[in-house]
């Protein structure tokens, strides 16, 4: 009997850890994740009553975000000569428990309003460094402030949660900076019913509208640009602020699904995830609410972070909801061969001059 037993024993135990040991690879493979299909309806028409209901979906799975006031409370430091522009630094009250630093650049020259580049500066695990990527060459080929300027931009940037500045300001205190202190706040804004990314984005439309409100901002021409993060945050910016004339993301055109499907969901931090939204679509749909506003993509063929599979999707999608505008050549979508995630010298100069054609 105790020989009975045993065995019984030892045969459902091989079965249990069978079944949650052994195929462990198995399983995770058959979990799909699917997206609903994001249909482009037939006319101008029906895409504009849909395109209401995607931007109030983004909107509502962004969560409990506090509500932006409709000026910010701005403190404006003294005006340094930088030598081809003027430095402004500034913060604001981000009014969910964070001071929010910025900088301005403006060019020197004789107009009293310019075009403007909002500058979204990218991840890469640089938390030391945020804004502070405009006066380096880190993974740009120029150095931003200096270039841009020089082309008569006037240039704003912030840091983002957990960089520059504000590193050492999350939950775990001044001693907890870079990956450990992203993941406090992503799991603070969790339990306060929104993700990171949302409040991320959050303090860049509220820097927008300080952006706004300033009198040598011409409002007629505002730009986003970024790479990376950087980029995501740009095609999210478009997507859900009109005012944007027009925006330039390089690398991170990333289709969720097809990052999964690739194994890469280890390509990109905590901050990026937004709970729920492959219950309603993928990124095609955020990046069409641009439409038919002028968007340039560029991202490199090898870039582990954005499968060119996903990249295709996308613009599928997008092309055809710019069709349905007429402006199809207002989508341009560049994916460069042998190229991984970096900043080329050709996507600089195709920036460039796309902000140029644009903005002037």
């Amino acid at each position: 009997m105790m020989r009975l037993r045993y065995l019984r024993f030892v045969i459902a135990y091989g079965i249990g850890m069978f079944y949650f040991i052994a195929p462990s690879s198995t399983l995770a493979q058959s979990v799909k994740v699917a997206a609903p299909e994001f249909l482009i309806p037939g006319t101008l028409a029906e895409w504009q009553s849909n395109r209401k209901a995607v931007r109030d979906t983004l909107v509502r799975i962004m969560g409990a975000l506090p509500p932006r006031p409709k000026v910010p409370n701005v403190t404006v430091g003294k005006r340094e000569d930088k030598g081809h522009y003027f430095e402004e630094r500034f913060t604001f009250d981000n009014g969910a428990g964070a001071i929010v630093p910025g900088v301005v650049l403006i060019p020197k020259g004789k107009l009293k309003t310019y075009p403007t580049i909002y500058y979204c500066h990218w991840h890469g695990g640089n938390y030391d460094l945020g804004k502070r990527e405009l006066f380096t060459t880190h993974h740009t080929p120029q150095i931003p402030a200096e270039a841009l300027t020089q082309m008569g931009f006037l240039v704003v940037a912030i840091d983002a949660y957990c960089f520059g500045e504000r590193s050492g300001h999350g939950p775990g205190g001044p001693d907890e900076k870079g990956g450990a202190e992203e993941m406090s706040t992503s799991k603070r804004e969790l339990w306060l019913g929104r993700s990171l990314w949302s409040m991320m984005v959050r303090d860049d439309q509220m820097a927008i509208d300080y952006l706004f409100t300033r009198n040598d901002v011409d409002v007629s021409r505002v730009a986003v640009t970024g790479i990376s993060m950087g980029a995501t945050r740009t095609w999210w910016l478009m997507a859900l602020d009109e005012r944007l004339k027009t925006g330039v993301a390089v690398g991170c055109m990333t289709r969720y699904e097809d990052l999964i499907a690739a194994q890469q969901l280890k390509a990109h931090g905590i901050y990026y995830f937004v709970p729920g939204m492959l219950n309603h679509f993928d990124t095609e749909a955020i990046i069409s609410l641009a439409a038919p506003r002028p968007m340039l993509f560029m991202t490199g063929d090898e870039d582990s972070g954005s499968p060119v599979e996903g990249i295709h999707r996308i613009e599928k999608v997008a092309r055809r909801v710019y069709q349905l505008y007429g402006a199809e050549s207002s989508f341009v979508n560049i994916i460069y061969p042998k190229t991984g995630h970096v900043y080329t010298e050709d996507m600089w100069e195709r920036m460039s001059k796309w902000m140029m054609i644009q903005l002037k």
